[in-house]
């Protein structure tokens, strides 16, 4: 209330230079809005989506705004008259009372149509307010060091306050005409007409799952998961390098940049190396066998296949961040930190049971598991990416005769089936008819086995076993194991993969 008098004061005489730095605030505007709410109440409509008490710099003009808010949408009438009984009467602003200074506000009031512009004004610098809290908490933390803050977890800390800043700083939000909505529509529809596939999400490579699901869409949890030795890492690295391949930049109305086709990707291997990753795409794009590769046991034709292949991989933007049992929070401030620096359009997640929660360290791991699961939801909506998040099964799919997974099965948290927007399974009956091979080949049910083997042989099921916006079944791929890639299967009549 003081700093209401100051400015007062200082009315007459604009130019004096204050005595001591000050917070970034404009009271004149603050009275100026207010003063436009109390003569005409549709004011107040005009900024309340994105003006919020806490936004407005002095105390007084803090609970005027919010008084005159709950009046107004209580359906009455908010001026000096009926405001003053819920202000402190005997408060002074300057020479004023506070029932004065409310007629004084009303009687300098600005147009209702400069409304919306002191509201943007107050609200910018709260934001700029804002920034100095954090830079100071910063400096603070960093100079008290807190043994429980190291300094990464504040660095974490900080990057995730600053991106919630830049994106709670709009005026977008609230309500939106019909009209708007049906545009967005169609401009939903024209983009998946101009995109490959005709796709209303972000296209897999892979046609026939495309076809189930509709491609990715932006801010869902898929949830890849199978027993080991199914090919779930396989499929992933495949659709992870099939969207950065088909990568299409595009150009806003505002200059900024849109992925046209495929996307930058984000791929968090926290059980493989990178270079173990990049092996697998290169013998994936080349058809020269991982094995063959890691051995050096290459022929001369080979080798320029992968010198080719390497300078083509290198403009792809596919992003690989290696690290072993990575939180949620250094994973979400990382992902920030690539959508600030590079662009994100996809985050892959291999896989979900080596990561690690946020929490006390005494949390048991199914409550970490649903912080982790609840972590990359939020995530995904944060950023508007669909985030593909591997997952291991329990054993309890081999103690059945049918091996088919569940979604009861999937591992340490039913948080993963509830938070999931799709839960695909990766199915190999090859995998498992193998190992059923009879020893000797006098047997009479070897024939039959190697019907059976030649039948499932170099194929496999995606089971799409829970989708929000799509049906559910399953996708029949075929499998190269060789060179660990899945692909549409060409035709009923096709023919098996056979190793050499």
């Amino acid at each position: 209330m003081n700093e209401v008098a100051r400015n007062l004061a200082s009315l007459s005489n604009k130019d004096a230079a204050p005595h001591y730095r000050e917070a970034p605030n404009n009271i004149e505007a603050e009275q100026a809005l207010l003063g436009a709410i109390l003569v005409n109440n549709d004011a107040y409509y005009r900024v309340s989506d994105f003006l919020k008490p806490p936004h407005l710099y002095e105390p007084l003009h803090r609970k005027i705004y919010e008084v005159a808010g709950d009046i107004i949408r209580m359906g009455k009438t908010a001026n000096p008259i009926t405001l003053k009984t819920f202000l402190p009467a005997d408060d002074k602003v300057g020479d004023l009372t506070v029932a004065q200074y409310l007629a004084r506000l009303a009687a300098d009031a600005v147009s209702i149509i400069n409304a919306e512009d002191y509201g943007r004004a107050i609200y910018d610098l709260a934001l700029r307010r804002a920034l100095i809290t954090i830079g100071e908490d910063v400096v603070n933390i960093a100079y008290d060091a807190p043994l429980d803050m190291p300094p990464q977890s504040q660095i974490e800390d900080t990057e995730r306050r600053l991106f919630e800043l830049a994106e709670t700083g709009r005026y977008d939000g609230g309500f939106q005409s019909f009209n708007d909505a049906v545009a967005l529509a169609i401009d939903m529809a024209g983009q998946a007409f101009e995109r490959d596939g005709q796709l209303s999400g972000i296209s897999t490579g892979i046609m026939s799952l495309d076809g189930k699901m509709g491609g990715l869409q932006r801010s869902d949890l898929i949830v890849l998961a199978g027993r080991p030795g199914m090919g779930k890492t396989s499929l992933a690295t495949n659709i992870a390098y099939n969207i950065a391949a088909a990568y299409e930049q595009d150009v806003n109305p505002d200059g900024s940049f849109k992925a046209k086709n495929g996307g930058v990707v984000g791929f968090y291997s926290l059980e493989m190396s990178s270079e173990q990753l990049a092996t697998r795409i290169i013998s994936e794009q080349t058809e020269v066998s991982s094995s063959k590769i890691r051995r050096g046991d290459i022929t001369e034709a080979d080798f320029e296949k992968l010198v080719a292949c390497s300078q083509m991989m290198q403009k792809v933007p596919l992003f690989i961040d290696q690290t072993g049992g990575i939180s949620i929070a250094q994973l979400s401030a990382r992902a920030r930190r690539l959508k600030r620096q590079r662009g994100l359009d996809c985050l892959v997640v291999d896989y979900i049971q080596l990561m690690t929660g946020s929490g006390k360290s005494g949390e048991n791991r199914v409550q970490e598991i649903t912080q982790i699961t609840t972590g990359l939801k939020a995530l995904g909506k944060e950023l508007n990416v669909p985030i593909v998040a591997l997952s291991q099964l329990s054993r309890g799919v081999e103690s059945r005769e049918d091996k088919r997974p569940q979604l009861s099965d999937l591992r340490e948290s039913g948080s993963i089936e509830q938070d999931a927007d799709v839960v695909l399974f990766v199915f190999r009956e090859e995998y498992y008819v193998k190992n059923m091979e009879p020893r000797d080949l006098a047997d009479p049910k070897y024939p039959e086995w190697e019907a059976q083997m030649e039948r499932v042989k170099g194929t496999a099921d995606v089971i799409i076993a829970k989708q929000r916006h799509g049906p559910t079944g399953t996708v029949k791929l075929a499998f190269q194991s060789e060179f660990t890639r899945f692909a549409d299967l060409a035709e009923p009549s096709f023919t098996q993969y056979e190793e050499p």
